[in-house]
């Protein structure tokens, strides 16, 4: 039997947009959207949150999550966050047991859909060590993506200057924080997404904003309906 268990990994600060995971929208706390989502999902048997706060964690046990304590060390700035993932399945495990899936909800991505989850959940085939989501990217490394030395000079990101047309350029994708799918065993014993072998779920960019500052919130906020004041 598969057992599929999905975290929210929200910490308590945020610098960029404050109480980020907390802030309403679509008539819920933010970092609530994704724990109702699995838990009306069959394919999920557990939901977490990790946190290192209390309001947080009072928020998640309302919309029916387990609370993971997340240490201090492993909440800042600056702690990968694949770390805290460690962390989370490692507790579980001594506390539930095992399990086959990991299901990373990320607080920041509340317009996601049941169909983009369950997507990612399947895409987990044998041979397969991550599903990640995917949108189509409004620029090419190959055509308009530049770097700035520090005279101001730009420099294509990678090519020559031979591709004058985004037709010409290869596909290129923005990663997305909708959802990320893998093993237990796989996060565990390595360092990271790119470890292993890595497909991508493509999603609509109506459904792939991660909110990370005022504007990111405001067109989150418009697209599921909200009144937004300028």
């Amino acid at each position: 039997m598969t057992l599929t268990h999905a975290f929210i990994f929200a910490r308590g600060g945020s610098k960029g947009l404050p109480k980020k995971n907390i802030l309403p929208i679509g008539g819920l706390p933010m970092l609530a959207h994704g724990i109702k989502l699995a838990c009306e999902l069959p394919q999920i048997d557990r939901v977490f949150i990790s946190t290192d706060c209390s309001e947080i964690s009072s928020i998640g046990r309302s919309y029916g999550a387990q609370v993971i304590h997340r240490p201090r060390d492993l909440a800042s700035d600056n702690s990968p966050e694949w770390l805290a993932w460690q962390h989370a399945i490692t507790g579980v495990t001594q506390n539930f047991g095992s399990f086959n899936r990991f299901l990373s909800l990320p607080a920041t991505a509340p317009l996601r859909s049941a169909e983009d989850v369950i997507k990612c959940l399947n895409a987990l085939q044998d041979g397969v060590d991550m599903v990640v989501t995917i949108t189509p990217s409004l620029r090419s490394p190959w055509f308009n993506m530049v770097t700035a030395d520090e005279h101001q000079k730009l420099k294509l990101i990678t090519g020559d200057g031979s591709v004058i047309r985004r037709q010409d350029a290869k596909n290129c994708f923005d990663m997305t924080t909708v959802a990320y799918v893998s093993r237990p065993q796989f996060i565990i014993n390595n360092s990271s997404i790119w470890d292993g072998t890595v497909v991508g779920v493509e999603v609509p960019r109506s459904r792939a904003i991660d909110i990370d500052d005022e504007f990111d919130y405001s067109v989150a906020r418009f697209l599921m309906g909200d009144h937004v004041q300028s």
